[in-house]
């Protein structure tokens, strides 16, 4: 049963991956077509086509291999400068030079004279901005919607001012986890006689609603005398104790330690249905988090290589899309989830893996999205500079010289995923 679970997760998950990478290619291609560009292709996949039908001009299909799409918009390269494109180019000897001509004579080998005023191209810098970033601004939709079924729709797990446990010691956070000894302090719960299922109402005369109230209170508190008023099997009760003083996380930054009041409970905890301000800061944290993982990426790819021959796999690292899968598969089955929390635990993953593509294809570098993004925005600042100096148009930007770049940041990618997939194949990384 387990491995048919686990099965439909993978499932799911990938279904989710198609759908999201044909949505992303979507954003591009809705904007291109109402701006006029002609569009021949919108291919989800690569490799061999499996199924494809024609609509109009556009051919529409699958590929084989669902690690990525396209949508084929005619003249992205301009064609060289005195240059025109219906005729036959000299034949080229340096090794750039002829793979960049290559590229033009590709782009232009189906281009009739008709279609001179649909190329990419001849656009306005501000379409061409539009149709680049729609591709990653679809995935960030996405996300944010796939967040907002999650927590304002399911909700999340949230403190509440229930009592879990009383600590038995006052111990810091740097000997979290040890056993109590007979040398350690008793906690200030234990003495004040708090257990399992009092429900704190108030302190040092402040009413309780929140775990977060209570948590700053307590933390304010120090050494200094604290009434404690809580309801248990309901009635409402007071106790009188001390708060001890512990070395505890910072809250702004949990990488420094702070000296500060302690009582000695945790908090149970609900699932709670959140507003659009806790998806905004889940968003927030979740972009933060994206954004150094791509930084320290090219560190992190070292590590999963070694990983890879042999070496400890980091469970915080990068993985593919074949190991987010197996990852799917696993939060399908570990801890014998609710089908409710596998539904949340496959959509907060869709949502991430959604988030990081948008950022990811935001990097100004061909052929990434951001590339032509970039591309674009020159263009507006030469054209912008140079009507301000009152100096003749420059032009449109001439993206076919940055192939070079594009062809090694290609061939750097292409062997990301491969080090990527066979390391989540050899070594992958576990939830268990």
């Amino acid at each position: 049963m387990n491995a048919l679970i686990y099965t439909l997760g993978v499932v799911v998950f990938v279904l989710g991956v198609v759908l999201s990478i044909a949505l992303h290619e979507l954003g591009h291609m809705y904007p291109a077509k109402k701006f006029g560009i002609k569009v021949t292709q919108f291919f989800v996949g690569f490799g061999n086509t499996i199924w494809s039908t024609k609509r109009g001009e556009t051919e529409y299909g699958f590929k084989a291999i669902p690690l990525g799409g396209y949508v084929k918009l005619v003249g992205m390269l301009p064609p060289a400068k005195g240059a025109d494109p219906h005729e036959v180019r000299k034949t080229n000897t340096g090794l750039f030079t002829q793979l960049i001509s290559d590229a033009r004579d590709a782009e232009y080998e189906h281009v009739e004279d008709k279609d001179l005023d649909r190329l990419f191209y001849r656009k306005p810098w501000w379409q061409k901005l539009i149709v680049m970033a729609g591709g990653p601004t679809v995935n960030i939709i996405i996300a944010v919607f796939l967040f907002a079924i999650v927590f304002m729709g399911f909700g999340a797990l949230t403190p509440t001012t229930t009592v879990q446990a009383v600590s038995d010691c006052a111990i810091s956070d740097a000997e979290a986890g040890r056993t109590c000894t007979a040398d350690d302090p008793e906690t200030p719960a234990s003495k004040a006689g708090l257990e399992p299922g009092d429900r704190i109402t108030g302190f040092n005369g402040t009413e309780i609603s929140s775990w977060e109230t209570l948590s700053q209170r307590i933390r304010a508190n120090g050494s200094k005398q604290a009434t404690i008023e809580y309801v248990r099997d309901g009635r409402t009760l007071t106790a009188t104790v001390a708060t001890s003083v512990l070395a505890r996380a910072d809250l702004d930054d949990p990488t420094k330690t702070v000296e500060v009041g302690f009582l000695g409970v945790s908090p149970t905890e609900e699932m709670e249905r959140q507003g659009p301000i806790y998806v905004a800061q889940v968003m927030g944290d979740y972009v933060e988090g994206t954004a150094k993982a791509i930084w320290h990426l090219p560190v992190r790819m070292v590590d999963v290589t070694k990983a890879a021959f042999g070496g400890e796999r980091d469970a915080d690292g990068p993985i593919s899309v074949v190991g987010a899968s197996r990852v799917a598969g696993e939060s399908f089955t570990i801890d014998d989830p609710t089908w409710s929390e596998r539904a949340q635990r496959v959509l907060v993953l869709l949502a991430g893996l959604n988030l990081f593509l948008a950022m990811f294809n935001f990097i100004p570098l061909l052929p990434l999205d951001g590339g032509h993004i970039a591309g674009a925005l020159w263009e507006a600042v030469r054209r912008g500079i140079a009507k301000l100096r009152g100096r003749p148009d420059p032009g449109y930007v001439d993206v076919a010289k940055m192939l070079p770049v594009a062809y090694g940041v290609g061939a750097l990618l292409m062997l990301m995923s491969v080090i990527l997939i066979y390391a989540d194949i050899v070594n992958p990384v576990s939830l268990s």
